[in-house]
């Protein structure tokens, strides 16, 4: 009998040390996003030549926000077989609409005029 409650007391010391060590890596991940949080802003007052680099700035560090938020608080770390295969299915699934789509592209019906919209 002292023997269980021996193993249930380590057990439960396991488990403390475990949630702390979690809490641990939440925390730096909640700091993790709020420098990315700073950063962007920042990036607000900073003037680059063009706006595609404005762009790809602005989605490189989105990205990453979205990495952190989806590997830890998601637990998408520990999952990584099921992730991989569902990302390949995505990719292939994309490449085949993009690829039906751009060879659609000018099959158009007979006696069709195309329209240029002016967009200011």
């Amino acid at each position: 009998m002292s023997e269980q409650s021996h193993n249930a007391a380590a057990s439960h010391d396991d488990h403390d040390h475990d949630i702390a060590s979690h809490i641990k890596t939440y925390l730096i991940i909640f700091g993790a996003l709020l420098l990315g949080t700073v950063i962007t802003v920042l990036m607000y007052y900073v003037d680059f030549s063009s706006m595609a680099v404005t762009v790809g700035v602005a989605l490189f560090i989105a990205s990453i926000k979205a990495f952190l938020v989806a590997a830890y608080f998601m637990h998408l770390m520990s999952e990584k077989k099921l992730v991989y295969s569902l990302l390949v299915i995505s990719a292939i699934f994309f490449t085949g609409l993009m690829g039906l789509t751009l060879w659609g592209t000018h099959d158009t019906p007979k006696n069709t005029l195309m329209k240029t919209v002016y967009v200011p």
